[in-house]
């Protein structure tokens, strides 16, 4: 059997990217989504397309931020390990699948190579995810009438407000962020992700009670697939009152107001009280993502 041949690819020969199966339905996932031609990768054994990596960034960016789109052929996962050991850039990687993966043979063994071959080019698994969409279909859930919300022009509140809530985060991102590089650099990441969404700053508000006691946040944006759900996060001393779930409705609504025809957003799998907070306000589960930390420096 000959080694695999990498090849970047550009515009000339973009379509080499799609000579390869889609068992996982990647492309119907992306189809929002837009992908520079020379931050794709494939592997070729004997001209054949074996593996193949997209990555992924805003449309500013000068560096990707993830791959979010990774296939291999079947008996290929070394040749898609070497895809991703070969590349320039380390991020996370993603797998994204249809829900209830776990039960369809075929497609849990499509998933299970790719998670193989990363693992492989040294890549740690990190946490699962729900992806969710919400469609007028699903009906807009009645906002619950118990906070009252408010722009804030400040950054400081936010960011103030991000490091209380983050002392207490089930967000796996949010914790490896903590361990890594702190509280106070976490929120701040968390901030920045904010300002990097092509959406208005003025959209940013904070909840109160009646009272005029703060609650928490949320973040109704855009990123640049479309509206969604950018963040939920309730101030400790409020928890476990159900306040996530009115900062849900609220976001919802603002979005739709906006003229949003669907609202995406995510939750991770183990965090189930907002995935409570999903399925009680009508958005389905659509997609299921396991997330992957990069190799660590001096790893391959």
């Amino acid at each position: 059997m000959t080694e695999p041949v990498i090849r970047t690819l550009g515009e000339s020969d973009a379509a080499l990217f799609d000579a390869m199966p889609d068992p996982l339905g990647a492309r119907d996932g992306h189809r929002l989504t837009r992908h520079r031609p020379d931050w794709k990768r494939v592997a070729l054994r004997d001209g054949t397309v074996v593996a193949r990596a997209a990555w992924w960034g805003g449309p500013d960016d000068t560096e990707p931020v993830n791959v979010n789109w990774f296939d291999v052929a079947e008996g290929e996962e070394e040749a898609g390990a070497e895809l991703l050991r070969s590349a320039p850039w380390r991020v996370g990687l993603e797998v994204n699948a249809p829900g209830g993966w776990r039960e369809d043979p075929a497609l849990k063994a499509a998933a299970e190579a790719r998670f193989t071959a990363a693992l492989a080019a040294g890549y740690a698994p990190l946490v699962e995810r729900f992806l969710y969409r919400w469609t007028p279909e699903c009906g807009l859930p009645a906002r619950p009438g118990r906070l009252e919300f408010r722009p804030e022009p400040d950054d400081a509140v936010f960011l103030d407000a991000l490091r209380r809530i983050h002392a207490g985060t089930l967000d796996a991102h949010a914790l490896m962020e903590i361990e890594e590089h702190g509280l106070d650099r976490a929120a701040l990441a968390e901030l920045d992700f904010f300002h990097w969404c092509p959406s208005p700053r003025e959209w940013w508000q904070v909840a109160y009670t009646a009272e005029g006691e703060r609650v928490g946040l949320h973040i109704p944006a855009h990123n640049p697939s479309g509206p969604c759900v950018a963040f939920i996060g309730v101030l400790p001393e409020h928890r476990g009152r159900g306040y996530a779930y009115d900062l849900l409705v609220e976001c919802t609504h603002f979005l739709v107001e906006r003229g949003a025809e669907f609202v995406a957003a995510a939750t991770d799998r183990g965090n189930h009280p907002m995935a409570a907070n999903f399925a009680n306000a009508g958005y389905p589960v659509v997609r299921e993502r396991i997330n992957f930390r990069p190799p660590a420096a001096g790893r391959p």
